[in-house]
């Protein structure tokens, strides 16, 4: 397993050369393009990891996966999806153009900025700053790393530079669909964009949602077996932007990437998976990353379809 895994990280490697890092926010233009790495936590507890695995990187997108899991256990399905819808979309994960010309005018779904801002509206708390704080604890209980925490840096980068993302969340605060002060759900936004992790960290997350949402070491059940499936079934038609039809043909498991380089993919039962890798695809995706999940997929057989 592991001179496998060491072998599929050093042919994808080439691959990095194709992408390049997101440098529209400019505290991620620094990061190393040349990183790729990979770590895997089965459900017996072995752990394998190979190239730059240690490396780390910030959640982005992959934090939608969790503070959607935190909403639904906040509110329940119907408040969450009044908000939200549960659909696909074949735009660029920051498109805007779909909020205004939809009726009702609600974010397609919830792995989309403007999907991702309106479920962080919905997150309890009485300001930011106890919303995140619970949402970055239900992160370091589920990566088993008490540790997590933002990278400074990233977050005011985010905060500074977010203006596309502050547009959609004022208008949805304009048509009902968020109901708090933009900037506190902003912040809270920006600030779950911006835990740092490495890839071992996002296999642990990855193999909680594996595990039907709970805690594989302690047993500890952290949110029901239908809340992990919910987020679960968006990771495979929403997960990877719009590149999750080709990705479910490719790869075939539950994924969500980040702009950061990051990839979490679930196997159901199985595994989790962590991969890194800075430099992105056209459509936001790891190259290194996507390639290293493909041939896993392909040698162990992962895929759920």
């Amino acid at each position: 397993m592991q001179e496998l895994i060491d072998n599929i990280v050093k042919k994808n490697s080439e691959l990095t050369k194709k992408g390049k890092v997101a440098d529209y926010i400019p505290a991620l233009s620094k990061v190393n393009p040349d990183y790729l790495g990979v770590a895997v936590k089965d459900s017996k507890g072995n752990l394998y990891y190979s190239g730059d695995y240690n490396k780390k990187f910030t959640l982005q997108s992959i934090s939608k996966t969790i503070s959607l899991m935190l909403a639904l256990m906040d509110n329940g399905e119907e408040k969450v999806f009044e908000k939200v819808g549960m659909e696909p979309t074949g735009d660029a994960f920051n498109s805007i153009i779909k909020l205004e010309t939809m009726v009702p005018s609600k974010p397609l779904n919830p792995m989309i900025n403007a999907g991702a801002i309106a479920i962080a509206s919905l997150i309890k708390g009485k300001n930011s700053e106890e919303k995140f704080g619970r949402l970055l604890s239900l992160f370091r209980k589920i990566s088993r790393n008490d540790k997590l925490d933002i990278n400074e840096e990233v977050y005011l980068s985010e905060k500074r530079t977010g203006d596309r993302n502050r547009a959609m969340a004022y208008f949805m605060k304009d048509v009902g669909i968020i109901e708090e002060d933009v900037e506190e759900v902003l912040d809270v936004y920006f600030k779950q964009c911006s835990i740092e992790v490495d890839c071992v960290d996002i296999a642990n997350i990855g193999l909680f949602l594996a595990n039907r949402g709970i805690i594989p070491d302690t047993g500890e059940q952290i949110t029901s077996e239908h809340i992990a499936r919910t987020v679960k079934t968006f990771m495979v038609t929403c997960g990877m932007y719009n590149a999750s039809g080709e990705f479910a043909i490719k790869v075939g498991v539950p994924a969500k990437s980040g702009v950061g380089g990051g990839i979490m993919a679930v196997v159901p039962h199985k595994m989790g998976i962590g991969v890194f890798g800075p430099a992105l695809d056209e459509k936001g995706n790891s190259v290194g990353g996507y390639g290293i999940l493909r041939d896993l997929s392909k040698e162990f057989n992962l895929s759920i379809f």
